[in-house]
């Protein structure tokens, strides 16, 4: 048994570096991605996992039951205003730092600006690296709905970054 909990303990490890950035990704800031971690986390240390479970797969599907909690709990609470802007006046930077950073923020803002089940699908196809089928079942949607999802993030955040002049262009952004 106590080689049963040192694995699990083990795989969760491992997968917290995905978990944490698929947070962030739909928290839609640092913050509040670390707390829907931790919240994650605690739930999948309290509760546990189902036997033979892929766990990385298993974190992810409760990390987004537990932002879709959250979300119903803030649209009964009136929302609370997100979000958290990148100074670039900490220290001083080089040009280009000061431009990838300005580009890092109109990206975050761009992908913020997308619905929840777009941004969620987008972080775990273009940050995580999932497949589309992988995406499906974390989150426990058919597999169309996923392709669907992730056209219209696409072509939203192509909408985004045609609008008016900018700093880069679209196929730019999909390289950063």
């Amino acid at each position: 048994m106590e080689a049963s909990k040192d694995n699990q303990r083990a795989q969760i490890l491992e997968a917290l570096p995905h978990v944490r950035r698929f947070s962030i990704s739909i928290a839609g800031n640092q913050a509040d991605g670390d707390d829907l971690l931790q919240m994650t986390v605690e739930r999948v240390l309290v509760k546990g996992a189902p036997k033979d479970v892929d766990m990385k797969k298993w974190m992810f599907r409760v990390c987004k039951n537990i932002w879709i909690d959250e979300i119903r709990s803030r649209q009964v609470r009136q929302k609370a205003s997100l979000g958290q802007d990148i100074t670039i006046h900490d220290r001083p930077e080089g040009e280009q730092e000061i431009m990838d950073k300005l580009k890092l923020k109109k990206v975050k803002s761009a992908m913020n600006a997308l619905p929840d089940d777009q941004r969620a699908v987008l972080a775990l196809v273009a940050i995580e690296g999932c497949s589309y089928k992988e995406t499906s079942e974390i989150l426990d949607t058919p597999i169309g709905t996923v392709m669907s999802r992730m056209a219209r993030a696409r072509k939203n955040l192509a909408e985004q970054f045609s609008e008016g002049p900018h700093p880069f262009t679209p196929s730019q952004a999909y390289r950063a």
